[in-house]
C-alpha cells in the first residue's frame, strides 16, 4: 500500500536538463526544470548553431510539414525528417553524427502531408550496455513502417522484424491496415510511437471524407525487442453485441472506419496505463451509418498497456459530424483537492474546451454538464440531442460567429464578408452541417491541435495556443459530386463514398485572404487549474505572412508551448518566422528571435555542459503556407 501511495503522487517531468520523451515527460507536460534563461536575461538570446537536415532542394517540400521536436538521449539529439531520415546531430554545435534513412517513397500521396513529429527512446533493461541495441530509437513512417534501430549508433535492430512480413527489412516491420487502400497514403503514421514496459505501440493517420468504410484506426502493441504483435485494441465494435454494449445502434452492423489515434499518446508506468486521444468515425460529416454516441471515439481512453484492455474511457464530442477528434497528447499532471495531490490528465479539444480528468477513473475532475444543442440535420441523421460542457475550465476561445462578429481591412471586404456570412446556418457550437452550407467556429483545425499544452507543475498554469478561423461545410447528394468537383475545382471537395451525401470545406476567408471574423486569429491562453479559470490571454503571432503587413492580430497557429522553471514559455506556431518567449504568470511577450523558415513544430530545451539551449525545428507547414526549410535551431544566451 505504501509502494502504491508513493505512484500515485511522484512527479513525472523530467529532470533538469533532460528532454528523453516527446512531450518532455512520458505524460507531456513539455516543461523542463531549468533557470539559467529568465524573464530578465531572454532578451540576450541569440543563435547558437543551426543544422540543415538536407530536405530543402531534394525533397518536395510543397508536401511536407516539418512539425518534429528532438529528443536528447545518449549525448545526443535525435529527430526525424519528414520524410523519415532519423538523425543524430552534438547537443553542442549541431553537427551530424549518424543518420538512418528508410528510404521512403515519394510516390505516395499521404493524406496528412509527408510528417514525422518525432522519434521515441527505449533502454533494454535486460541487455547490457555493450549489447547493440541495448538502447533503441523507435519511428513510425509515413509507409507504416515501424522502425528499430541502435541508439548509439543508429545501425538497424535486426532481432526486431516482421513476423508476418517476410521481405521486411531488418529493424523494420509493415503495420499498415488490413485493406486495400484507395490509394498509397491513404494510411499513414505521424507521431511517434509510445513504449510502456516493453511494450511499443502505435496509431495511425487515416484520410478523411473518402469514404464510410475507411480503414480501421486499430491501435497495435508489439513487443519492443522482437516486433512480435501482442495485442490490437479497435475503437470501433465489429460486432453487433459489442456495438450494444458501445453506445452504438444495438445490434447494428457498424458501417465505419477511422476513430483512429492520430496525436501522440501518454503513458503512466506506474499505473501500466497508455491514454489514447482518439478520432471520429469515417466519414466525418455525414453519420447516418453509425448511430449512435460512437462510444470510444472522440474520446480520451485509458488502456491497459498490458492487454489492451478499456480501463476507463471519456467521451468529449458524441456522434462527431464536426471532425471535432482529439488532436493532441493528453497531458499527465498533478492537482490538488483540499490540500492533497491528484493525479489527472488535461485534454485540449479543437472546440476550444480543456477536460480535467482524473487520472484513475476518467471522471472530470472539475465537473462536466450534458447540455441541449443545434438539431434539424440532414436527412438520415440522428444527432445527439446533448454534447459535454466541462464547468471548468471556461472555453478557451469564441464558440459562436455571429453577423457582429464578420469583419474586414476595408467596408468592400467587411460587406463581401457579411454578405456571404448570411447565406449560412450558424447557430452556435454543434450546428449539425448542411446543404445550405453550416459555420464551424472554431474551424476544424481547432481551438487546439496537435502541439497541446504545456504545464508549469510548480505555478499550476497550464498554456496551450488556439487558432480562431472559420470553416464553412456545405453538403450535397452522393450523385453530384463529380459536377461539385468540377465547379468547385479550387476547394475541398470530397465524395464520402458509401454515405448518402458528400461534403464541401471551405475556409471563410476575405477577398484579401485573411480570415472574416474579426481578430485576434491566434492567441496564447493560461489557464490557473488551481481554479480552473482563465489567468490571461495574448495575441498569437502577426500577419506579416498572412498579408504582408506586420499587425500584431495574431494568426492561426500549428505547433505547440514549452514551459520552464525560470517562469517562461516559448513557442513558434505562429504563421511568422518567429520564436517568441512569454512571462508564464502574465503571458506578457518579452521576446522573440527570427527563424529562417516557419516555427510549425514545437520547441524543447535541455542543458549541454552547462549551458542551457531553447531548440525548434523551422521548416515550416506546406498546408498553411508559412516558409518552407530544413532547419533545426538553437539558441543559448551568449557563451
Amino acid at each position: 500500500m505504501f509502494r502504491l501511495c508513493l505512484i500515485l503522487v511522484l512527479p513525472i517531468f523530467a529532470q533538469a536538463g533532460e528532454w528523453q520523451h516527446y512531450g518532455g515527460d512520458a505524460g507531456g507536460q513539455r516543461y523542463v526544470s531549468l533557470e539559467q534563461i529568465t524573464p530578465n536575461n531572454v532578451s540576450e538570446l541569440e543563435i547558437a548553431w543551426q543544422f540543415n537536415t538536407g530536405d530543402k532542394g531534394t525533397k518536395p517540400l510543397d508536401e511536407m510539414a516539418l512539425e518534429v521536436t528532438p529528443i536528447l538521449v545518449e549525448d545526443s539529439l535525435v529527430f526525424c525528417t519528414p520524410f523519415n531520415r532519423i538523425i543524430a546531430i552534438d547537443p553542442g554545435t549541431g553537427k551530424q553524427k549518424w543518420q538512418y534513412d528508410v528510404n521512403l517513397s515519394l510516390d505516395i500521396d499521404p493524406a496528412n502531408q509527408f510528417v514525422c513529429r518525432g522519434v521515441t527512446y527505449w533502454q533494454d533493461a535486460m541487455a547490457t550496455p555493450e549489447t547493440k541495441c541495448s538502447s533503441r530509437i523507435f519511428m513510425a513512417t509515413n509507409d507504416t513502417r515501424l522502425v528499430s534501430v541502435d541508439a548509439k549508433t543508429g545501425e538497424a535492430c535486426a532481432g526486431f522484424s516482421d513476423h508476418e512480413d517476410n521481405t521486411s527489412r531488418p529493424g523494420e516491420i509493415n503495420v499498415g491496415a488490413k485493406v486495400e487502400l484507395y490509394w498509397p497514403g491513404e494510411y499513414q503514421m505521424t507521431s511517434p510511437p509510445v513504449v510502456l514496459n516493453d511494450v511499443v505501440i502505435i496509431g495511425s493517420a487515416i484520410s478523411d471524407n473518402a469514404r464510410v468504410e475507411a480503414p480501421a484506426g486499430v491501435v497495435k502493441a508489439f513487443d519492443a525487442r522482437t516486433g512480435k504483435p501482442l495485442w490490437q485494441f479497435d475503437p470501433v465494435p465489429r460486432n453487433p453485441e459489442d456495438a450494444k454494449n458501445q453506445d452504438w445502434k444495438p445490434g447494428y452492423n457498424v458501417k465505419t472506419g477511422a476513430a483512429n489515434v492520430w496525436a501522440p499518446m501518454s503513458i503512466d508506468e506506474g499505473r501500466n496505463l497508455v491514454f489514447l486521444p482518439t478520432s471520429s468515425p469515417s466519414p466525418d460529416f455525414y453519420a447516418a451509418t453509425r448511430p449512435g454516441n460512437n462510444q470510444y471515439a472522440n474520446s480520451v481512453v485509458a488502456l491497459n498497456g498490458t492487454t489492451g484492455k478499456v480501463v476507463w474511457s471519456f467521451q468529449t464530442v458524441h456522434h462527431d459530424v464536426w471532425d471535432y477528434d482529439l488532436p493532441a497528447q493528453p497531458s499527465l499532471i498533478t492537482l490538488e483537492r483540499d490540500g492533497k495531490p491528484v493525479d489527472v490528465v488535461a485534454q485540449v479539444t479543437k472546440t476550444g474546451f480543456m477536460f480535467v480528468l482524473e487520472r484513475d477513473t476518467g471522471k472530470p475532475f472539475f465537473g462536466v454538464e450534458e447540455k441541449p444543442v443545434p438539431q434539424s440535420a440532414e436527412h438520415g441523421e440522428l444527432l445527439s440531442p446533448t454534447q459535454p460542457f466541462p464547468i471548468k475550465p471556461p472555453a478557451l476561445v469564441p464558440q459562436h460567429l455571429t453577423r457582429d462578429d464578420v469583419g474586414g481591412f476595408a467596408l468592400i471586404d467587411g460587406y463581401l464578408c457579411k454578405q456571404a456570412f448570411d447565406q449560412f446556418r450558424s447557430e452556435g457550437l454543434f450546428t449539425p452541417p448542411s446543404k445550405q452550407g453550416t459555420v464551424l467556429y472554431p474551424f476544424t483545425g481547432g481551438g487546439a491541435n496537435w502541439g497541446g499544452m504545456a504545464f508549469d507543475p510548480t505555478r499550476k498554469i497550464a498554456v496551450v495556443n488556439m487558432s480562431r478561423a472559420v470553416h464553412v461545410i456545405t453538403l450535397f447528394k452522393s450523385d453530384e459530386y463529380k459536377d461539385m468537383r468540377k465547379v468547385f475545382h479550387d476547394t475541398e471537395v470530397s465524395p464520402q463514398h458509401g454515405a448518402e451525401y458528400g461534403m464541401k470545406r471551405d475556409l471563410m476567408l476575405s477577398i484579401f485572404g485573411a480570415p472574416c471574423n474579426k481578430p485576434p486569429w491566434g492567441e496564447l491562453i493560461g489557464v490557473d487549474l488551481n481554479t480552473g479559470d482563465i489567468a490571461w490571454r495574448q495575441t498569437l503571432g502577426t500577419t506579416e505572412g498572412l498579408i504582408g503587413v506586420p499587425l500584431k492580430w495574431g494568426t492561426p497557429n500549428f505547433g505547440g508551448p514549452l514551459t520552464t522553471a525560470s517562469g517562461l514559455i516559448f513557442i513558434g506556431a505562429a504563421m511568422d518566422d518567429y520564436l517568441r518567449a512569454f512571462d508564464t504568470e502574465t503571458g506578457e511577450e518579452l521576446w522573440k528571435g527570427d527563424i529562417p523558415a516557419g516555427g510549425q513544430a514545437t520547441p524543447m530545451s535541455y542543458e549541454w555542459q552547462g549551458r542551457q539551449y531553447v531548440l525548434i525545428a523551422a521548416g515550416g507547414h506546406a498546408r498553411s503556407g508559412t516558409t518552407l526549410g530544413d532547419h533545426i535551431v538553437a539558441f543559448a544566451l551568449p557563451d
